[in-house]
């Protein structure tokens, strides 16, 4: 029994400006369960059939396929969970669908997202992802009308049809409202007379669409609306056809297909756009990456495109699902765990949970066999000699991360703009937590503890290495301390100075745009306190003498140093510290993760200092990384807007999964520390 259902509608649109004009059109739509589509007798289909070709993705797999592909890109998983779709049917063989509504719920029927895909007149589609609590908001960023540019906001209301429609979406550019669309019906049940009915009444429905469209375009054009110039970028898409992999590139934010995604920017990304020459084997590459094919030591399955699975026997083990094998196992042989990260930028793979995926390899990768110890130093890559953290390689070490946009970082980070971990509420560790305002919460309370531990209070001389985007240095005057902090990064140094002053804090607060081995003093006798939270790791192993010295050199007598460092086991560091990793390349250059007993032997060899004390919380860092990684993926239209494609995306949503795999794995942490000179 089908559970789809019918409704006789009527559309509103109405714009205000630049020329006010407005029509009303009546039609009718159809509601179907994605895993339910109507089975119509057959002297009816030819009335309605529902087909991938006619929505983005691969118009060879199902459309439900299709739709968790791209719900899986942006990290959210339904588990079996209820699709429902509202649009129009493919009629007599043709169809157009200006919009298509999926109403997504998760298996225990709780709302996950509300997907709108839009279809314009030149043949090019796009997907908006909207979640519950972004206010039905998304940036508009594709070519629909020629009389509206590519800019703008969109506001969505779309409540799930019941026996009433009631939908409503409002274009807002520059303050004002210049254009409202509204769809309203009532429910009708599905029954061979209702369809009869509505499609004598509606002739060639969807046809009738794209004519009524092509007509008020051109009574707008005779009144004299001027024209908007298509975007270059869209007119890659103007085939009625299936699009293709190069088209999509250039028409979509998102691909739904993940067989099919965009191909890197060869000026932008040259090493993920070009494919190594050379045939090579699967498993081989899967070896080659740290990954053992055999099955029980695997940990993860591998779905390659045929249908058959390597790896695992555990249902419930992690899915690599696998594209391009070629693609991959080029690259992995010829780059080892690099090239494995590249494959993923190009789209060779996905992953239904990519953590989890990660999260399976970093704890195999605690206990390696000894042949893939071997094949991992044989692909083991040196740092780049302009990566070393002297003063100008820090300073580009930095820029390449740190200075990508601070309105980036705004879309992930919560209100206090801290990028570093967080510190739950103990209740909060290790449970799905959403709320933007129990992560500004738990990082004003790690910053708490940081100045706890430094001991600053009123009228502490308070250094601080590694400004951010100043919300310790603004905290820390809140307790009247006088803060001098230091930052490589200009963007981060201007945002900081504004926020400072924003607080009314700039009398007590300097922001200085300066290397640490550089800074000048700003009162005598040294700091009272210093503290540093994760900025050793963009300091390389050689410079860690220089890095405590400073530490040494300006803090006061009786003074006291609080870290937050990013930390490592010291044997995995002994194994990784000469290497040149995918996070390196990528995303932090020339930095190392320390482990606490190689901080402490650069502080016995180079300096007066000692721990005197150390906490670790590194399940606080998973859950950070966690939700970080869950905003950036609902943020990808926004990310689009700022400039950033679809390598870039797929880039950071590695590096955020790696990164809280590291932590969940337990193959890093994150802990406090506290420096003292000893007494007496």
């Amino acid at each position: 029994m089908t559970t789809a259902a019918l409704y006789e509608c009527r559309l509103r649109h109405v714009r205000i400006a630049p020329i006010r004009h407005g029509f009303t059109y009546r039609t009718y739509l159809w509601l179907v369960d994605l895993d339910d589509l109507p089975r119509l007798p057959a002297p009816l289909r030819s009335l309605a059939r529902f087909e991938a070709r006619d929505h983005l993705g691969d118009p060879a797999a199902t459309l439900r396929a299709n739709l968790d592909s791209f719900l899986a890109g942006h990290g959210i998983d339904l588990r079996g969970g209820r699709v429902l779709m509202l649009g129009h049917a493919r009629v007599l063989g043709y169809v157009f669908n200006p919009l298509t509504l999926f109403w997504c719920r998760y298996a225990d029927g709780g709302a996950a997202c509300v997907v709108a895909e839009v279809h314009n007149t030149y043949g090019g589609r796009h997907r908006y992802l909207l979640v519950p609590g972004d206010d039905g908001r998304v940036v508009k960023n594709f070519y629909v009308s020629p009389f509206f540019p590519v800019d703008g906001e969109y506001r969505m209301r779309l409540p799930e049809p019941a026996e009433r429609l009631d939908i409503t979406i409002t274009l807002h550019r520059d303050g004002g409202q210049p254009f409202v669309a509204r769809l309203q019906g009532d429910r009708r049940p599905l029954t061979g007379a209702a369809l009869i009915r509505l499609a004598l009444a509606h002739p060639c429905v969807t046809a009738a669409v794209s004519a009524r469209i092509r007509l008020q375009g051109s009574y707008l054009f005779l009144r004299g609306l001027p024209v908007q110039p298509r975007p270059a970028d869209d007119r890659a898409l103007t085939s009625k056809a299936q699009p293709d992999a190069a088209a999509e590139r250039t028409a979509m934010t998102i691909s739904a297909s993940p067989a099919a995604r965009p191909a890197a920017d060869p000026q932008r990304w040259p090493d993920v756009a070009a494919v190594p020459r050379g045939r090579a084997h699967i498993r081989g590459a899967l070896l080659a990456a740290g990954i053992h094919p055999g099955g029980r030591q695997l940990g993860i399955r591998v779905l390659l495109p045929d249908g058959r699975v390597l790896g695992s026997a555990d249902p419930q083990a992690p899915l690599l699902r696998l594209h391009r094998p070629q693609a991959l196992c080029r690259r992995v042989i010829a780059a080892g765990l690099i090239g494995f990260g590249e494959s993923y930028q190009a789209g060779d793979w996905d992953a239904d949970d990519l953590p989890a995926l990660i999260g399976a390899m970093a704890r195999r990768a605690l206990t390696p066999p000894r042949s893939i110890q071997l094949l991992r130093r044989a692909y083991r890559r040196r740092p780049p000699a302009d990566e070393i953290s002297t003063m100008d390689g820090a300073r580009r070490n930095i820029q390449h991360h740190y200075d990508l946009s601070n309105d980036l970082f705004a879309l992930f980070l919560d209100e206090t703009m801290t990028y570093s971990s967080a510190l739950f509420d103990s209740d909060d560790v290790g449970r799905p937590i959403a709320a933007a305002a129990l992560l500004a919460d738990a990082q004003r309370r790690k910053i708490d503890r940081v100045l706890d531990l430094a001991r600053v209070g009123q009228g502490t001389r308070l250094l601080e290495i590694g400004t951010g985007w100043g919300e310790l240095a603004i905290r820390a005057a809140r307790r009247g301390a006088v803060v001098h902090t230091v930052t490589l990064s200009a963007a981060q140094h201007e945002l900081a100075r504004n926020r400072v002053a924003a607080a009314g804090a700039g009398d007590q607060v300097t922001v200085e745009l300066c290397d640490y081995r550089a800074i000048q003093p700003a009162c005598e006798g040294g700091y009272d306190a210093i503290v540093s939270v994760e900025m050793i790791e963009a300091v390389d192993e050689r410079h860690w003498p220089a890095y405590f010295a400073t530490l040494d050199q300006h803090l006061a007598p009786r003074g006291r140093i609080a870290l937050q460092a990013i930390t490592m086991r010291h044997e995995h560091l002994a194994a990784v510290r000469h290497s040149h990793t995918w996070i390196h390349k990528y995303i932090f250059p020339g930095g190392l993760i320390p482990s606490v007993e190689g901080i402490d032997e650069a502080c016995r060899q180079h300096t007066r200092l000692r721990i005197c004390e150390a906490r670790g919380f590194g399940a606080h860092y998973a859950q950070t990384l966690r939700l970080w990684r869950e905003r950036f993926q609902v943020s990808s239209a926004e990310v689009a807007a700022l400039g950033f494609d679809e390598t870039f995306r797929r880039t950071w949503q590695l590096y955020l999964s790696y990164a809280e795999a590291g932590f969940t794995s337990g193959y890093l942490d994150v802990h406090h520390l506290v420096l003292e000179r000893p007494r007496g």
